[in-house]
C-alpha cells in the first residue's frame, strides 16, 4: 500500500511538473511585483504586466490581445488567438499551480518588453517547482501580438 500512495505521489509530482514545464504556467498569490516597486511601467510594460499578473490571479480582463496574438513556449505554439490565450489564463489547469511570481524585472525596447521572472508552482503551501521564465512580448496597436516564452527550472531557489 505504501509504494502504490508512493507512486501516485510521484505520477502527481511529475503530472504538475510536466503540465508547467510544457505550458508554463500560476495558486493564489498577490500580483507580480517589480524588482523596484517604485518605478513605473511604460504603457507597454504595464500591458505585459497585466498578462503576467493573470498568470496568479487568474482573470485576464485586464489583458490585452490581439485577436490573431500567439505564445510559444520552448519552441512550441501554445497559444493560437486571443480568445484562447484568454480562456487558459482564466481557467486553465495549467496556470492553478502557480503560487506566486516574484523578481520581476521588465524592460522595453521598441515594440517588445522584455519579461523576466522566478515563478514557483505546487499544491496549497508547498512549493514543488521554481523555474524563471524569460518571455518576450510584442505590443501592437496597445494589445499583444506574440509571446516568446522560455522556461529553466531553479534548484535551490
Amino acid at each position: 500500500m505504501r509504494i502504490r500512495t508512493f507512486a501516485l505521489a510521484a505520477l502527481a509530482a511529475t503530472a504538475v511538473t510536466t503540465a508547467l514545464v510544457m505550458t508554463a504556467g500560476p495558486a493564489a498569490a498577490g500580483p507580480a511585483v517589480s524588482a523596484d516597486p517604485s518605478r513605473v511601467d511604460t504603457e507597454q510594460e504595464a500591458i505585459a504586466r497585466a498578462y503576467i499578473d493573470a498568470l496568479v490571479t487568474h482573470d485576464a480582463s485586464a489583458v490585452s490581445f490581439a485577436p490573431d496574438a500567439t505564445r510559444v513556449e520552448a519552441g512550441l505554439k501554445t497559444g493560437f488567438n486571443g480568445a484562447q490565450l484568454r480562456w487558459d489564463l482564466d481557467h486553465g489547469p495549467q496556470y492553478r499551480v502557480i503560487q506566486g511570481i516574484r523578481e520581476l524585472e521588465l524592460s522595453e525596447q521598441g515594440n517588445e518588453v522584455a519579461a523576466r521572472f522566478l515563478l514557483d508552482a505546487g499544491f496549497g503551501s508547498t512549493t514543488l517547482l521554481t523555474v524563471r521564465i524569460d518571455e518576450t512580448f510584442t505590443i501592437e496597436n496597445g494589445a499583444i501580438k506574440t509571446i516568446v516564452a522560455h522556461i529553466t527550472p531553479q534548484f535551490g531557489s
